[in-house]
């Protein structure tokens, strides 16, 4: 497995990616995430200008799993990590994860965050287990604020919700 900067000529492969991983969602009764369609090619195209958005790649060079980020309130914040599930266990979205720290520090960058299900087995506790902390959201700045108040306004407050961050 190798990780590189995405294409956007992935963007078929990125949305292929996230529709398998989130079907996951349907056996623990979330079929609306299920559903949920994957990010748009505009959507995807600010990520892939800034230079934030990365695939990691089986030995044809394919995507296999994808990471989107932004700057939001001085850290880089994980907007969307996937792995297709015929991928999934190995490693590869720590290693995306990973991937993303390493950037982070040698751009100066604090901390890593993100938002997820508390109560899904790959979400939130998986994050724990990659050195991710719950933040208070006394404790959120305005830009996750902002992206709290978007994610609610999508629905996604049906289920309890984390922001969470790893200092680098």
């Amino acid at each position: 497995m190798r990780i590189r900067e995405a294409g956007a000529g992935e963007v078929p492969q990125l949305q292929e990616v996230e529709r398998a991983a989130g079907a996951c969602f349907r056996e623990v009764g979330m079929p609306e995430i299920a559903d949920d369609e994957p990010f748009s090619a505009a959507e995807l195209a600010p990520f892939l200008a800034a230079g934030l958005a990365w695939v990691a790649v089986d030995g044809a060079d394919r995507p296999i799993a994808y990471l989107i980020a932004e700057r939001i309130d001085g850290a880089l914040h994980v907007e969307q990590v996937s792995v297709h599930p015929a991928h999934a266990r190995r490693g590869v979205g720590r290693a995306l994860l990973e991937h993303l720290a390493a950037l982070a520090r040698a751009r100066g960058v604090p901390a890593l965050t993100l938002t997820t299900f508390a109560d899904v087995p790959w979400n939130a506790p998986y994050y724990a287990r990659c050195g991710f902390r719950p933040v208070p959201d006394d404790a959120l700045g305005p830009g996750l604020r902002e992206v709290r108040a978007r994610e609610a306004a999508h629905g996604l407050d049906r289920w309890p919700r984390l922001v969470m961050r790893r200092e680098l």
